[in-house]
């Protein structure tokens, strides 16, 4: 009888152990250049295996992913468009937003470098000479936050594309195949310097025209490529608030922040991303 019951209470707390290993599942809408730089799959295991979650991520134009974030189809985004980042949360969409991390933009474009733009200081000044000179431009197209920035810079370069330029490549696309299309075509494009890099071995023919061999050599300020995160409002209703302050407070804390510093420092001589938190400013 003894033995039974000895039997029937380690049942029971193996039960218990059991519905307590449930995985979570945490919901993340990012923009593409986080997965396709490889930094996401460097850094997600250590927040999955810590808080015994699962994240599945959806990458896509920061665009695209503050509309998710709208529907209540994510649970938090992480994206770089400042601008619709702080309209997201002042219209109640998001609960704040926190300081990631940050990179720089650049223009890529063939080695023959056709509108004769390698080493203009200023985007804009580049973008004038490429629109001057009817050089094939490849834009994403896709309201991301690199399509945005592209769109703001054509604005500062005081140049209106006519409608059906055929020199202007409007491809709907991620970064990644863009930069494709771009190095097919003999296109210039811009890009953040993080998926450039990480995608140049199979770029031969794209060279970086604007923007220097690193962020410390970007003079151009317009070109800064800030990072936030922001947990989605728990009002859109099956949000995991607490598995998203959890992330955020990950994402953001010092020893996840010295991970995105030292990613892809070994291999391109210089990191993909800067760590940028409150966290680390303060350390």
């Amino acid at each position: 009888m003894r033995l039974r019951i000895a039997l029937l209470a380690l049942l029971s707390l193996l039960a218990g152990s059991c519905g307590s290993t449930e995985v979570r599942v945490l919901r993340l809408a990012t923009t593409t250049s986080t997965a396709d730089s490889g930094l996401l799959d460097a850094i997600l295991p250590d927040f999955e295996e810590q808080h015994h979650a699962r994240v599945d991520v959806v990458a896509v134009g920061t665009g695209q992913a503050i509309e998710l974030g709208e529907a209540g189809d994510a649970d938090v985004i992480l994206v770089h468009a400042r601008a619709k980042e702080e309209a997201f949360v002042a219209e109640g969409h998001g609960t704040a937003r926190f300081d990631v991390m940050y990179n720089d933009f650049i223009i890529v474009g063939p080695s023959g470098d056709p509108a004769g733009i390698a080493g203009i200081t200023l985007a804009a000044d580049a973008l004038a000479a490429i629109a001057a000179a009817e050089a094939t431009f490849a834009s994403r197209g896709d309201d991301s936050g690199t399509h945005t920035k592209e769109l703001a810079l054509w604005e500062a370069a005081g140049v209106t594309i006519p409608a059906g330029a055929a020199w202007y490549k409007s491809l709907g696309q991620t970064m990644g195949e863009t930069l494709t299309f771009a190095d097919e075509a003999g296109a210039y494009t811009l890009t953040d310097r993080a998926t450039f890099l990480a995608q140049q071995a199979n770029l031969p023919s794209l060279r970086v025209m604007v923007g220097g061999a690193s962020i410390e050599q970007n003079a151009d300020p317009a070109l800064f490529n800030p990072y936030g995160v922001i947990p989605v409002s728990p009002d859109k209703g099956g949000i995991d608030e607490e598995l998203s302050r959890q992330f955020v407070d990950w994402l953001t804390s010092l020893e996840t922040q010295e991970q995105i510093q030292a990613f892809g420092r070994d291999q391109f001589g210089q990191p993909l991303f800067y760590p940028d938190s409150q966290a680390w400013r303060n350390r």
